[in-house]
């Protein structure tokens, strides 16, 4: 099924980074995202769960300053009040976070907003709203997010794809290894965490993961 949704002049979901400080492993953050970005990130989200909400806004505002540069929009996570503040380019909410319809109304037009789906009922549920993607939560086990449902595997991703019309992302257990997989079962993009930010140098890793994200996307798609 083709996704219909119309997305954010920006939008490119190929190579998603979710950034985790801990997984940084001791190195500056804002020198982490950059040289991912550098080698091939095509949107990032700031997922923040220990700061305080001046703390929160103060980095939204400097990684918004060097992900504008790029032409890479900025997402955060969860938080709607530090999205607004800093004017960021979208938010992403989870099953147990505001509605979609509330965000959207604050949001307003043009802005990427993106919903997690961790069961079936959430992707068959998501249908009724003009999502810029769903998230696919999560593909494979993780310790990166404990708290989750079971693991959707690929059977469930190509459940997904034929049943939702907007763009997928999936996230949860990606590495070089498995992101073919993933993209020729149905994905649009892969949100990764510790791939890149822990890898010794992430830009190679971001150059290593979007040139196999787009090698597989010339792939012929399967008949879901």
């Amino acid at each position: 099924m083709v996704a219909t949704t119309k997305m954010h002049m920006n939008s490119n979901l190929e190579l998603y980074l979710v950034t985790d400080e801990a997984a940084c492993l001791g190195r500056d953050f804002y020198w982490v995202v950059e040289e991912a970005v550098k080698g091939g990130v095509t949107m990032v989200q700031l997922r923040e769960k220990s700061l305080s909400t001046r703390a929160f806004i103060e980095r939204a505002k400097r990684l918004k300053a060097i992900l504008e540069t790029y032409n890479v929009p900025l997402i955060i996570n969860d938080r709607l009040d530090v999205a607004l503040a800093v004017d960021a380019d979208g938010v992403h909410i989870g099953q147990s976070d505001m509605p979609f319809q509330t965000a959207h109304r604050l949001l307003g037009e043009g802005k990427i907003i993106g919903l997690s789906a961790e069961k079936q009922d959430d992707v068959l549920e998501a249908e009724q709203w003009n999502l810029s993607y769903l998230a696919v939560s999560p593909l494979f086990a993780t310790p990166t997010k404990t708290d989750t449902e079971k693991p959707w595997e690929l059977d469930g991703l190509q459940w997904a794809r034929q049943q939702s019309r907007h763009p997928l992302v999936v996230i949860g257990g990606l590495h070089p290894e498995n992101v073919h997989d993933a993209i020729t079962n149905g994905a649009n993009g892969v949100a990764v965490v510790s791939a890149i930010c822990s890898a010794p140098s992430p830009r190679e890793a971001a150059q290593a993961l979007k040139s196999i994200i787009q090698n597989s996307i010339l792939w012929p798609a399967k008949n879901f």
